[in-house]
């Protein structure tokens, strides 16, 4: 959930000129777990007792979700991730 939050939120992989315009993860904006809300995690057993994988299915559905809330809140639709400030003022404009 949390990669999801970041993913949607702040990070940003930029191409330029074809190629990736980062070095390292130094300056990659990351959420760390102080940024991070409260998440209660409830886990559903499968009906027939089989191990499951949760691993990363839940990131995908993490920006739908935020950008449905969005607009909720403002019947504004946010079309760009990451949904950085700069972003979410210029759709409000």
């Amino acid at each position: 959930m949390i990669w999801g939050i970041g993913s949607t939120l702040i990070e940003e992989m930029r191409i330029v000129d074809g190629k990736v315009d980062i070095d390292n993860f130094n300056d990659y904006p990351l959420l760390t777990i102080g940024q991070a809300p409260h998440i209660e995690t409830v886990l559903v057993e499968a009906g027939d007792g089989a191990p499951r994988g949760v691993g990363e299915p839940p990131i995908g559905p993490v920006a739908a979700a935020i950008g449905n809330a969005f607009f909720a809140l403002s019947g504004v639709r946010l079309r760009e991730i990451p949904f950085t400030p700069d972003r979410v003022l210029a759709a409000l404009v």
